[in-house]
Parts: C-alpha cells; structure tokens; sequence
C-alpha cells in the first residue's frame, strides 16, 4: 500500500500506526493483518467504513446481504457488457441488435465510419444483420425484391385514404424512403405539387422515373438517391412528407424529430409504422419482434410519441389485410421461383420465416397509417 492509503486508514480509525524515533510509522503484524482483511471485504463491495463496522462490532447480516444483491447486479451488467464487446469483436448480430435499439442514429453514424456508404449502412440497420454475412444475404436479398413493386405493405385504396384525411393543399411534397413509387406515383396522379422522391437504391429511382413518364399527372416528380439520415433540404420547404413504412429504418421517434424542421407551418407529416395491435402479446410475438424490429411500440405508445414530438393527430388507422397480401402473396411467388436454386439462402429463409409468423400470428400486429400536423415548436 501507498503511504497515503496507510495515513487515510489511520485517519478513519482502521489501523493503528505510531511514529519511531526516527520519523518513519511502525504498525503491527495485528495491523498488516488487519489491512489485508480490510481489503477483501472492500473488494466485496463494502466502503471503507462498513468494513470498519464489520471488524469491530457484531456482524451485520443485512448490510452484507445488501451488498450481495448489488454485487450480484453489478456482475450481471460485466457479462453483459462482457457479451457486448465478444458480439463487437466477432461482428454478431447481438451487437447490431442493442445499438439499433439503444442509438440507432449513433450506430448509423458508426457504420458510415466503418466503411459502408448510405444505401449499405441503412441494409445492415434494417436488417440487423452482422456485416461478416452483410455481402451474401443482400445479393441475395436484392435477387428477391429486384421484380418487386412493394417492399412492405400498403395498398392504393390506404394511400388514397391518407391522402383524403391531409387538412392542408400541398404544394411541395417529400417522400422518403419512396422505393419504386407505389406511392409516389399517387400521389403524382391526385396533387398538383411539386412532388421529390428519395430513396438510397438507385434502380429503384430508375424504375420509378420510367413508371411517372408513363403518367397522366399534373404534378412534377423529381428522384434523389440519399439517405433519410441526411436529407439535403432546407427547412420549412415542405407542406407534406409522406414516408410509407420506411420511418423505422432511422426509427420513428428520430423521424418525428428531424423530418418536423423541414415541414413549413401547420405541414403535414404522413408516415405508416408496424405496431402491436394490443397492450399486451404472447411470448413469442414478443420474442420475435424483439428481434427484427427492437423499437416496435403498441398504438397507443406511437401516438403518445407523435404528441410529444410536437404534432397533433389528425387520424390514423390500420392497413389491414389487403395491403399485407399486395406485399406477402407477390413475395412468396417470388420466393416459390428461387427456392429451387436458392434453397441456403439465408435471405430466403428469413422471408419465409416471415410468412409463416405473420400467417400464425397477425390478429397480434399490424401496419398503421398515422396523419399529423406540425403544430408545436420543441
């Protein structure tokens, strides 16, 4: 021990030290043993002064079970954190998993600085998947959605619905996230606006281009290939976003926050998200989603999360079975076409997997359609 901790020691009545003739402190074989038995219990997660309590009067059950109980909390977050940094270093999905849940606009930051540009970063999010398999499952997974309109639910008649419910005429429209413009393109064909679509996937811009060339529209369309995370707009320029399940990939509670600058006031934000149609789900739904989408709320929690990000709810309501179909029945055609040369696919397994939970399990969960205006500054 250092001369300091011994004169602390001293001065909290631990241990017994006298000054020799010579200046130097003498203590006792009574004292070393002391020290050393000191040191354990302080080691076991006692102060100094309950250790002192401990040697000198009566044992104190119940502060020691106390101080089991907190140790025992204090191992429990090393092995997690322990489980934390082998995920890290071994590139697993665990890690993804927890910072997508706990930072997702850090850990989309993070990826870029691992390498990956927008559109990679945003799979890899999306998809919690490790980047050690990242290369393989997206060849795999573009395969699959390449022939694909739809990438998630949604159906012409929600659209239209949400489009009914808007309180505002549009001028400048933003849709994020667009995809091939299922969406895009209705609106196109029911506002005369200025209408700019961006997503990370560049065919998908492509298709959508050629798709709205074909259009009898009044509205002008323009494409920008970027990353929701870092959209190039000024703020105020939009009297309407329009974001069909693509505001988790950033997660909704971040969309709410950053998307609200750019609308000019009293803009409407329309976004759908995934949500637990009950307060309560079994296990396994529960289980599941944990998994592939951490941030999943109930309705009600995804509402309270629109009012305390600053906007009024104009309506919402769920997409129901139709819209699952226009995604899950195209796909599955898709899949039952690749299976043959794709049975170890990984992507493939996933999808399917998929299927069969929404299958044995939708009355649990659904997709939901939310309008809110801009109404509050934060």
């Amino acid at each position: 021990m250092s001369r300091t901790a011994l004169l602390y020691y001293e001065k909290l009545g631990l241990i017994e030290g006298r000054r020799a003739d010579n200046g130097y402190r003498i203590y006792s074989e009574t004292d070393v043993q002391r020290i050393k038995l000191i040191q354990q219990l302080h080691q076991g997660g006692l102060s100094l002064m309950e250790c002192k309590m401990t040697l000198d009067s009566k044992l104190d059950r119940d502060l020691l079970a106390n101080r089991l109980v907190k140790l025992d909390e204090e191992i429990a977050s090393k092995q997690q954190s322990r489980h934390l940094l082998a995920s890290l270093v071994s590139n697993e999905k665990p890690w993804h998993e927890m910072a997508i849940k706990n930072a997702p606009s850090a850990y989309m930051q993070w990826l870029n600085a691992q390498g990956f540009n927008a559109q990679e970063a945003i799979q890899i999010k999306w998809l919690s998947k490790a980047m050690t398999h990242h290369d393989q499952y997206m060849n795999d997974f573009n395969l699959i959605f390449d022939e694909l309109l739809r990438w998630g639910p949604g159906s012409h008649n929600d659209t239209l619905k949400a489009l009914s419910k808007v309180p505002n005429t549009p001028r400048t429209v933003l849709d994020i996230g667009c995809g091939k413009g299922a969406s895009t393109c209705i609106l196109a064909q029911n506002l005369d606006a200025s209408i700019t679509a961006i997503d990370t996937n560049k065919s998908a811009l492509t298709f959508l281009s050629n798709e709205v060339m074909s259009l009898s529209k009044t509205a002008t369309v323009y494409t920008i290939c970027g990353s929701m995370e870092q959209l190039p707009f000024h703020n105020k320029t939009f009297d309407l976003i329009w974001s069909e399940g693509a505001a988790y990939i950033m997660g909704v509670e971040q969309a709410l926050k950053s998307w609200k600058a750019l609308l000019t006031a009293n803009g409407v934000l329309v976004f759908s998200d995934l949500v637990f149609n009950t307060q309560s789900v079994s296990e396994e739904v529960a289980t599941y989603w944990e998994q592939a989408y951490p941030d999943m709320q109930t309705l009600d929690t995804r509402r309270l999360q629109v009012s305390e990000a600053g906007y009024e709810l104009v309506a919402d309501f769920s997409l129901g079975g139709s819209a699952w179909n226009n995604y899950y029945q195209p796909l599955q055609q898709r899949i039952n076409t690749l299976l043959p040369e794709m049975a170890n696919s990984d992507a493939l397994k996933c999808l399917i997997d998929e299927i069969n939970f929404y299958n044995a399990h939708h009355e649990a969960y659904d997709y939901h359609m939310f309008i809110v205006v801009n109404t509050k500054r934060l």
